[in-house]
């Protein structure tokens, strides 16, 4: 692809606001809509200093790099998409190599992983492939498996960002629903 074909998205607030990074092709990502990650980190904003935020399905690693940008400890990105993934290592790499900790690998296995030996509170961005795309039939029962299966007792937060159409549990494991955002078709439920 060259330059004049790249797309691109920009860092929306904290301190590295107006950075632009690039998005991975949409033929395998699709990216967080600009209104919904407003929402999120004006609603977690506050929260997020000296957490660990890790991002699952990261595709350009926007909201990890958003919630290092306002001031999480560290942030981890997980991608399985090997195009995807290159993306993701040069986003973070463009903003700060210690911190930012991009993960090539299906979240499903390395998230269990990483998770084990964090000791700081931790949140958890989930945005799935929408189960509408061929192949993904099953993903919102795995990804309410996964959570269900969370051995970590610092979990802060969780938010899966999902089709609107989809009606979330109340309860995952030890998990609550506190709260769902709609935009459009897409929607944002967040988990205590």
């Amino acid at each position: 692809m060259n330059s004049k074909n790249k797309l691109f998205t920009t860092i929306s607030s904290g301190k590295f606001k107006g950075r632009k990074l690039l998005l991975p092709s949409l033929k395998t990502t699709r990216s967080t809509k600009n209104i919904l990650k407003g929402s999120f980190f004006d609603t977690i904003r506050n929260e997020l200093y000296g957490k660990v935020f890790v991002e699952c399905f990261g595709g350009s690693a926007l909201m990890a790099i958003e919630a290092y940008s306002n001031y999480a400890k560290i942030c981890i990105a997980i991608e399985k998409d090997k195009s995807a993934f290159e993306i993701t290592k040069s986003n973070m790499k463009s903003i700060d190599e210690k911190n930012l900790m991009p993960v090539n690998g299906d979240c499903f296995i390395e998230l269990p992983k990483i998770i084990a030996n964090i000791k700081d509170e931790i949140i958890l961005y989930i945005d799935p492939p929408f189960d509408i795309r061929d192949g993904f039939e099953e993903i919102y029962d795995n990804v309410f498996n996964m959570i269900k299966n969370v051995k970590n007792n610092k979990i802060y937060l969780i938010a899966i960002e999902h089709i609107s159409t989809l009606k979330m549990p109340d309860i995952l494991g030890k998990f609550k629903l506190d709260k769902t955002r709609k935009f459009g078709k897409s929607s944002l439920s967040y988990y205590i």
